[in-house]
């Protein structure tokens, strides 16, 4: 009778723990509606310039009458626990590395790339006694993942000095804690997101090695990603916020990226005057042609040896096939 029992509480425990499995599964295509009815897109971020049209876009979003969604803000420190939310579906959407999420989608999560982020608006910054490519041999040299295009931009400068990664120290750091390692000794060099290189120059322990459109014109790094299960269950709520993020792109001229920049990130406005200047929102559509130039560096440069194709890593929404 005790081992019927044993086996009833056994079997009991393996459908409470499928139930919850099933939960998770469940949780990225599951709406959440606010307390005027409409659907609730938690959106994730860093404290970066990149993700300025995401905030533009709350913004009108929020002062819409007409709106059927609303969105939730969530910062994160780091690409990775980023990635983790938004690969389980804890969030619904992102700024992110566009390089992390092709990673990602390589090794079969569902994700989609709805738009960019931004276009340029990375900076290789060194500390004083560097004057050079060459001068970097043998130092130490951060980007904030393997997956990003401060990787490719790195290997891009590298080349033009017949360098390669073998020839430095190269080391993973999240964007904040950057310009205080240039500070310390502990780094020689870094090439991250606005405005953590900016903050290092006007500080006075480094200088600026390279803007990222000299090296790599209007280059692809973050894009604007949903999780794959919630776009597929949602796709007029993705399409109606492309809507309204498209809107907000346009309307982030100098002025206006500055105020938002100053209220969402809390940057001082020296920093940011410098920062803004290379780094531009107004065409955030994800062309065919400018993916495949990102394909092609991320597999030259081993980042990833099989990145998905435009149309596995692309959503087009329903308003950019009418305009097409």
């Amino acid at each position: 009778m005790k081992n019927v029992i044993n086996k009833k509480v056994i079997l009991l425990l393996v459908i409470c723990l499928a139930l919850g499995n099933l939960a998770g599964c469940q949780q990225a295509d599951t709406a959440e509606y606010d307390e005027n009815g409409k659907e609730i897109i938690i959106m994730g971020y860093l404290p970066i310039t990149h993700a300025l049209a995401v905030f533009e876009a709350k913004e009108l979003i929020d002062k819409s009458p007409d709106s059927n969604i609303t969105v939730k803000l969530q910062k994160f420190s780091n690409w990775t626990d980023l990635m983790d939310a938004l690969n389980s579906g804890k969030i619904q959407a992102a700024s992110v590395l566009a390089e992390l999420a092709m990673g990602a989608v390589s090794q079969g999560i569902n994700l989609k790339a709805v738009a960019l982020g931004h276009k340029d608006g990375n900076i290789v910054v060194v500390s004083n006694n560097i004057n050079s490519v060459e001068d970097l041999r043998g130092k130490t040299f951060a980007i904030p993942s393997n997956q990003s295009s401060h990787n490719i931009l790195l290997q891009d400068m590298l080349a033009t000095a017949g360098m390669g990664f073998r020839d430095l120290n190269v080391i993973m750091l999240s964007p904040p804690e950057m310009p205080a390692s240039l500070a310390s000794g502990a780094i020689d060099g870094y090439c991250v997101a606005e405005p953590f290189g900016t903050q290092a120059v006007l500080q006075g322990f480094g200088k600026t090695l390279y803007t990222s459109e000299t090296l790599w014109e209007n280059s692809i790094c973050c894009a604007l990603v949903f999780n794959g299960k919630y776009l597929e269950s949602h796709k007029a709520s993705v399409d109606e916020f492309l809507k309204y993020y498209r809107e907000g792109g346009q309307k982030l001229d100098s002025r206006e990226a500055k105020r938002i920049a100053v209220q969402y990130l809390g940057q001082k406005e020296p920093v940011l005057d410098e920062s803004l200047k290379c780094i531009s929102y107004d065409d955030l559509e994800l062309k065919e042609e400018d993916y495949k130039v990102l394909y092609q560096k991320v597999k030259d440069y081993q980042i990833n040896a099989n990145p998905p194709s435009f149309e596995e890593f692309v959503y087009i929404s329903g308003d950019s096939k009418e305009e097409k």
